[in-house]
């Protein structure tokens, strides 16, 4: 039995994890780490990292990038693999999380979701073969509580397309007022707004055609279902950097 800490269980997701563990006979919660401890939550919440006493296999983390640092040292001391499922890091953070996968697995990505990871799949399969004369337009959506935008999806569906050519495309988040004639760019947009799961359209315009390639999450469901695969999936691994192309046959 495989024991999971929850990082950000007194959140959506968190819900979501802890529901569909419940009965599980290969994994189950055993804490959580949050400032919110969810209502009947039957395994003890703690504040911070410093509390944990739980004998932990591997964590969970649906939280938010402020607690990256305390989490990792902690998995770091501790010898726990982490899966991180946050999006919206700064290029300082993404680096320490580099430096601490030299020591421990951790699974990173932007979205757990098996249809996603098959879109950024065609995606650069598109963009081999469509090349310089398709124009390359991203447009996501998601809830009105969503902090970070672009979403981390969009980035990795961008960086999948910007792969075809060599990373030589530069990326511009929206236009507004005289934006001038297209130049050697990926666009991406970002909507917000009522309670929108997840949705990501990756447009290719030519010349009198247009090609649209499109995920829509209808349940946060998936991407718990998917952390919880992952973290299955990399209890037990050796330190390292892990992500949905090493285990996709899986998830």
């Amino acid at each position: 039995m495989i024991n999971v800490l929850v990082c950000g269980i007194g959140g959506k997701m968190g819900e979501n994890i802890v529901a569909l563990l419940n009965g599980d006979t290969g994994a189950q919660v055993v804490c959580g780490v949050d400032l919110h401890k969810p209502e009947n939550c039957k395994v003890p919440v703690y504040s911070s990292f410093d509390g944990v006493e739980e004998k932990v296999d591997v964590i969970i983390d649906f939280s938010s990038p402020a607690v990256i640092k305390s989490e990792l040292d902690w998995a770091v001391e501790n010898g726990v693999p982490a899966v991180i499922a946050s999006t919206g890091f700064t290029a300082e953070q993404l680096k320490f999380i580099d430096c601490c996968a030299e020591k421990i697995a951790i699974f990173r990505t932007a979205n757990f979701s098996l249809g996603v990871n098959l879109l950024v799949k065609l995606v650069r399969e598109a963009a081999e073969a469509l090349g310089e004369s398709f124009d390359i337009e991203i447009i996501e959506k998601h809830h009105n509580k969503k902090v970070d935008a672009p979403s981390g999806t969009a980035l990795m569906l961008a960086d999948s397309a910007n792969k075809a050519f060599g990373n030589a495309k530069s990326y511009l988040n929206g236009r507004e007022g005289n934006a001038g004639k297209r130049g050697n760019e990926i666009g991406l947009h970002a909507v917000r707004g009522g309670t929108i799961v997840g949705e990501h359209d990756v447009m290719f315009a030519g010349e009198d055609e247009i090609i649209t390639l499109s995920h829509s999450a209808r349940s946060k469901r998936v991407f718990a279902a998917g952390a919880i695969k992952a973290a299955k999936w990399l209890a037990g691994k050796s330190s390292g950097k892990y992500d949905m192309t090493d285990v996709l046959e899986n998830i």
